[in-house]
Order: C-alpha cells, then structure tokens, then sequence
C-alpha cells in the first residue's frame, strides 16, 4: 500500500531574511525569555535547492526552538564552488530557504566559513550536513570555545546541488 506524499509548507519568507545587525537584536530578545530557548545555526549555499538540503534544515530545525540559516552570499558562493556558481542569486536562495517550514531567520554572510557570524550570534549548537562528522566540523572550535554544541543531521550526502548542475548541463548542453 502506498504512503501518501508528504507535502513541504512553503510559507511567505518576508520578515525572515534579516541583515546580521537585525538578527543579532532578535536573538538577544528571545534570549531574555524564560525558558531561554535553544538557538540552532545551519548554513550553505543551497544553490538549486533540493530535497536533501530539506531534509537538512528539517533535522537542524529538531534540535533547538529557533532555526536560523546562513546562506552563502554571491561571492562567497562563487569562491567556493568556482566559476558559474552559483546559479541562483543570493536573495532568491535565502528567501526559498526562508519559505521552508521551521526555519524562523535566514542571513547571508560572506565569508569563507560561518565562523565571524558564531562568534557573534553564539548559536546554543551549530547544525552540520551528514558531509561532515562532529569532528570535522570547520569551525568547531569556535562553537566549543563559547561552550556551544556542534550536531549533524539530514540523511546521507546522496543529493548534492553539483551533481544536479552537472546533470541539467549534460542534458541540455552548457549553453545559455
């Protein structure tokens, strides 16, 4: 007998992509509750955004009471990918990451890892894909260092928005 489809909420992103300064506001606000909630971090590029990248921010949202979501700026995506990438603009990715349900905050940061934006939020755990192990996590120390916590989730790195690029360009040729 088949399972029905389980369906993804998309939700309108307005007010949930916010500047740093702007975050760093609504965070300390929430902080000041009791019970204090737990703050999660999970970030990438999500250039062409897939169902492994949902399935990611879905586990990281589990971990904690507020989802915030780091997204690749333009060049940041580009230095790390290489030419071409990425495909889709900075502020289209962050706003379908802001559609998805349980991510409550989405920023873009331009740096190379996540680590200037840590230092600055201190998330309560820093959230990674299933590419990497507790121990391999970039920026690990940092997290530890203000006694946070790094976690891994979504399922195993079977999706990846490279080999759906590579797959569409075979496809239909490389042009424009």
């Amino acid at each position: 007998r088949a399972r029905p489809a389980r369906v993804i909420r998309l939700r309108a992103s307005e007010g949930r992509v916010v500047g740093v300064p702007r975050l760093l506001r609504e965070i300390e606000r929430l902080r000041r509750r009791r019970p204090r909630p737990r703050v999660v971090l999970a970030n990438g590029l999500f250039d062409l955004l897939h169902v492994g990248h949902v399935r990611y921010l879905r586990g990281a949202s589990r971990l904690g009471d507020v989802l915030v979501v780091a997204v690749n700026d333009d060049r940041s995506a580009a230095a790390l990918r290489g030419p071409g990438r990425p495909i889709a603009g900075a502020a289209d990715r962050a706003r379908l990451v802001a559609a998805l349900e349980g991510v409550d905050y989405v920023v873009l940061f331009g740096s190379r890892t996540v680590a200037p934006l840590l230092r600055r939020l201190r998330p309560d755990v820093q959230c990674k894909g299933r590419d990497y192990t507790e121990n391999s996590v970039p920026e690990r120390k940092v997290v530890l260092s203000y006694g946070g916590r790094v976690r891994i989730t979504g399922d195993p790195k079977r999706h990846a928005s490279s080999d759906l690029i590579r797959r569409i360009r075979r496809r239909f040729g490389t042009g424009g």
